[in-house]
């Protein structure tokens, strides 16, 4: 019976810190898309102001 409380024990805090790590590998890569998004819209500003700019001549 005490083996079965410790194999318990270890598989519930496996589960746990596996979940922590899912968090974190899931909060870098968001993490990562945001700055990429931001860096390519302001590397596109200039050329998305201008098509803007068109649309709005154009209306």
């Amino acid at each position: 019976m005490e083996q079965f409380k410790l194999l318990i024990g270890y598989l519930r805090a496996k589960h746990s810190s596996d979940e922590g790590a899912t968090i974190v590998e899931y909060s870098l890569l968001v993490a990562l898309i945001a700055v990429a998004l931001i860096v390519g819209l302001q590397a596109l500003e200039t050329d998305i102001a201008g098509v803007l700019k068109k649309i709005t001549d154009n209306i």
